[in-house]
């Protein structure tokens, strides 16, 4: 039997960004074998999901998440690092650079699969590795962070769609 895929979402302080990408995603993959975690470059471990960007996902249970500062070891037990922005995945390639073919950010993730149609989990991360494009801040997921409901609604919905897309994929499910 193999080990589930395993995909880390990271942000800044693991308080917005990244536990709405493990939530949502959590939430769309069902019973996938896939596991999904998340963390923050600079997060200060045990803090609450913002309740601001929690208020966005009213469907979906956030009560027993906890921000978790990123460690060395969660980059290299993941099989994919998905990123809300480009600068945190430059944050983890200056650390991590050996593992660039598993670190994008979530939108120029979501752009690379629909350049391959026909591969799906694992398959699909080493293709989208091999393809190594740069990331554009265009594809990148704002940060929301006291900037108020309607920023916050704005990064769930952009978020979620991108997700949509994602997962599928990765559960292989499209």
């Amino acid at each position: 039997m193999t080990e589930p895929l395993s995909v880390l979402f990271l942000c800044t302080a693991n308080i917005c960004r990244s536990p709405a990408m493990e939530i949502i995603a959590r939430d769309l993959a069902g019973d996938a074998d896939v596991v999904f975690s998340s963390s923050g470059t600079h997060a200060h471990t045990g803090h609450r999901m913002n309740p601001v960007q929690a208020a966005t996902i009213p469907h979906l249970d956030v009560s027993g998440f906890r921000s978790r500062r990123l460690k060395p070891e969660m980059v290299d037990e993941a099989d994919l690092v998905l990123t809300a922005e480009s600068i945190h995945r430059q944050h983890v390639l200056d650390d991590y650079a050996h593992h660039h073919r598993k670190i994008f950010t979530l939108g120029q993730f979501e752009a690379a699969i629909e350049e391959i149609p026909d591969l799906s989990g694992r398959e699909l991360v080493t293709a989208v590795g091999q393809k190594r494009q740069p990331a554009h801040p265009e594809l990148d997921v704002a940060d929301p962070y006291r900037r108020g409901e309607k920023a916050a609604a704005t990064a769930t919905a952009r978020i979620t769609e991108m997700l949509r897309v994602v997962i599928p994929r990765l559960t292989g499910d499209s």
